[in-house]
């Protein structure tokens, strides 16, 4: 539930993302668990790669932003897009692409005024620094975030959209204040480590105009791609089935944490959707939600 209003039942979400054929990043970690969420999804591939860049070694093609804008236009031509509750975009490879698909959450905003945009603003994380193309830290900043409703940057992401620290709850309450002034209303920030949290945990916080609540699960050995992509998703998800922000970000929290357990139980480096799936529907232990605003 966003600004009072409650969705249920014939949800459809267009997902603009990148895609591979072994493995879950982009679509490929975002799709499943909103269908098993009886979410509708149209998922539109602005790559297409044999597995996620974090082994090194990959094939496939990148597609053109002209060839995303056709798959985008096709859609829109079926009569569809007043039927679209939501648009859920993240890694984009070049400028170009940001604007094709700014361009398409306006022709859906145009069909269907109540549709959100869900931006998750990839860009870089701690350790790595930047790792996408220049010119798209500015894009973001300047563009996608302020059009968007929904931002789910991570830590680092954070830093960079408010231009300062958040190494304390204080300064990541500050920072997220900082990205809804720039225009979104809801602010999801995950792999929250700050100095004043307990040993051995991982947070997500999720900020509104109407208050902020923190989720704290247990920090585990292991080091995956994915689970941002899973995460927005289900945050998004979970709000559109008219969930409370608190309750969004609980279930959330809680089902990502139980498929990383199941990741780092099985010794794989790919997010285990598929053995975990009914946690992504109900998960096995649920992390309450505290408010902290």
């Amino acid at each position: 539930m966003i600004d009072g209003v409650s969705r249920a039942g014939g949800l459809n979400i267009l997902s603009i993302q990148s895609s591979v054929a072994y493995g879950h990043v982009g679509n490929s970690a975002a799709v499943f668990p909103l269908q098993r969420l009886g979410i509708e999804v149209w998922p539109v591939n602005t790559v297409h790669f044999s597995n996620h860049t974090g082994y090194g070694e990959w094939r496939g093609p990148v597609l053109a932003a002209g060839d995303v804008e056709e798959v985008l236009r096709g859609i829109g031509e079926r009569g569809v897009l007043g039927a679209c509750d939501a648009v859920l975009s993240g890694y984009m490879g070049d400028v170009s692409l940001g604007e094709v698909i700014l361009g398409a959450v306006g022709r859906v905003r145009e069909a269907n005024p109540r549709a959100l945009f869900c931006c998750d603003p990839v860009m870089g994380d701690e350790g790595r620094g930047f790792f996408v193309r220049p010119g798209i830290p500015e894009f973001m900043r300047e563009r996608a975030v302020p059009a968007a409703d929904v931002v789910t940057p991570n830590q680092f992401e954070l830093e960079y959209l408010a231009g300062a620290a958040a190494r304390t709850l204080g300064d990541a309450l500050a920072a997220a204040e900082a990205v809804m002034g720039l225009g979104p209303g809801t602010v999801l920030v995950t792999s929250l480590r700050r100095r004043d949290a307990g040993e051995g945990r991982i947070e997500m916080l999720a900020a509104t105009r109407e208050g902020a609540w923190l989720v704290g699960t247990p920090l585990l050995p292991l080091e995956v791609n994915g689970a941002g992509d899973a995460t927005a998703a289900l945050f998004l998800g979970h709000l559109l089935l008219g969930r409370g922000v608190e309750e969004a970000l609980s279930l959330t929290a809680s089902s990502v944490h139980a498929v990383l357990e199941k990741t780092f139980r099985r010794g794989t480096r790919e997010i285990q959707l598929v053995a975990a799936q009914e946690s992504l529907v109900s998960p096995p232990v649920r992390f309450p939600a505290r408010r902290v605003s």
